[in-house]
């Protein structure tokens, strides 16, 4: 649904009324359309930053900034380039990415899926909010390896950038937008706001529109017990609690994860609880990139999540799964699968 930014005198998005009155005074400014957010059924409705709200303008521009090399230092390499909608925005199978410079990262690529919903961006948190998160990549000498300095300077020697940061962010009809990275990272939010998936197999199942079969509701209900004792981390619509916790996938504690971030010992080797929504689409798996397969995923899991550590989460333990539990559960994971949100034209390269 689409509706137009208004104005009242020198506020933004303003509605006046009189006291005990519905009615609402809407004085329009057509300078951007806000796109109003529409939160899928079961979602938690997200915080949207006010100073960044969704417009069509800002949407599209984020849109060409998130597929355009141009960010990068040699201009081969976007956002795009380590997450790819057919799978479901993550890196096309690869366990660690590789930047402009043929250096490889030290963690798996994340899915962007849902971000509207999470403050906490990274496998360590590190990131407050979309935003924060958009500023690294450029910069990130083993990514784009780019200057923001540089990056806005090919950005305002473009043919149409100009013109289109203009249109997007603009609060007069005469104003002239200078680019700079905020206003990049904004735009990018804003497109990166837009990708939601809620419409797999599963999210049709509790709208009865579908049945499962008996593997997928045995799976169904292995997942929402404790016998497989999934849904404490993964049971709400967003398929994740955003919560950082330590699976045992990391026994050698190569990686410090969120300890990095806060230095509290107690966070070490945690890391934010991924969305299992599209994971048939997202292998391999873990913050390292350590299993190739689902199955993989659940035997480590039925095993109780390796070797000992001091603060690996008491929710990872043994659980006994037969080969049938565990198949069951896997065809359960498939149907989380969201094929309209891998074809959805409007998150595709526009280029």
């Amino acid at each position: 649904m689409k509706k137009t930014l208004v104005l009242l005198l020198l506020g933004f998005s303003i509605f006046g009324c009189d006291e005990g009155s519905d009615d609402k005074i809407i004085v329009e400014n057509p300078l951007q359309t806000v796109r109003e957010f529409e939160t899928p059924p079961r979602f938690p409705i997200p915080k949207i930053p006010e100073d960044n709200p969704l417009t069509e303008e800002g949407i599209a521009l984020g849109r060409m900034l998130f597929y355009d090399p141009i960010l990068s230092a040699d201009s081969t390499q976007s956002c795009g380039s380590c997450h790819v909608q057919e799978f479901a925005f993550t890196d096309n199978g690869r366990r660690f990415s590789v930047g402009i410079d043929s250096i490889q990262g030290d963690r798996n690529s994340m899915a962007v899926i849902n971000v509207a919903w999470i403050e906490d961006l990274f496998w360590d948190g590190r990131a407050k909010g979309v935003e924060e998160q958009a500023f690294g990549p450029v910069v990130n000498p083993v990514e784009m390896h780019e200057t923001w300095e540089n990056a806005v300077a090919k950005l305002k020697r473009h043919a149409i950038y100009p013109d289109l940061f203009t249109k997007a962010f603009r609060q007069a009809e005469d104003e002239v937008i200078e680019i700079d990275s905020v206003f990049v990272v904004k735009a990018i939010a804003q497109f990166e706001r837009t990708l939601i998936s809620s419409n797999s197999k599963y999210d049709k199942f509790l709208r009865n529109e579908i049945e499962f079969s008996d593997s997928e509701r045995r799976g169904y209900d292995l997942f929402f017990t404790e016998k497989a004792d999934c849904f404490h981390c993964h049971g709400n619509a967003l398929g994740t609690d955003n919560v950082f916790h330590n699976n045992g996938s990391d026994p050698a504690g190569i990686d410090p994860g969120l300890f990095k971030v806060t230095g509290d010992f107690n966070d070490y080797g945690m890391f934010r609880t991924p969305t299992l929504r599209n994971i048939d689409l997202t292998a391999p798996y873990m913050h390292n990139g350590s299993f190739n397969t689902l199955e993989e995923v659940v035997n480590h899991y039925n095993s109780g999540g390796g070797l000992f550590q001091p603060n690996k989460d008491p929710l990872i333990r043994p659980l006994g799964l037969t080969e049938q539990d565990r198949e069951d559960l896997v065809v359960f994971l498939k149907t989380l699968t969201d094929s309209t949100f891998i074809t959805n034209p409007d998150f595709a390269n526009p280029f």
